[in-house]
């Protein structure tokens, strides 16, 4: 399989894929998978912790509100994931594309994880 290839499946499960191509062994040596595998890996991390802090917020609002704002914090979440779903699709398109595209805070602790 072409690297472009493996670097757009890095990010198909999120870091479960990206951990699956830093293992497999013609990939674990090639640098633009394992770049994108540890960005995939890092771009998961940072929703899930996005969710969680959402979680957290959203329930500290709804209790300070009385439910009042429940439907802004809504549309604000259902944006907050479109934007992500966004930026996985641009980043399935960069890799398959042979480029590396870094992502402002997670795309350079990907490239020194890649070396």
């Amino acid at each position: 399989m072409a690297s472009n290839i493996a670097g757009l499946l890095a990010y198909i499960l999120g870091f479960i894929t990206g951990i699956i191509f830093l293992v497999i062994e013609p990939y674990k040596r090639d640098s633009f998978v394992r770049f994108h595998a540890f960005q995939s890996i890092f771009l998961s991390a940072a929703c899930i912790l996005c969710a969680i802090g959402w979680a957290i917020l959203s329930g500290i609002l709804f209790a300070v509100s009385l439910g009042f704002l429940w439907h802004f914090v809504l549309l604000a979440w259902l944006l907050i994931r479109l934007g992500f779903f966004l930026i996985w699709l641009f980043m399935m398109y960069k890799a398959y594309n042979n480029e590396r595209f870094m992502l402002p805070i997670i795309g350079p602790l990907a490239a020194n994880q890649a070396r």
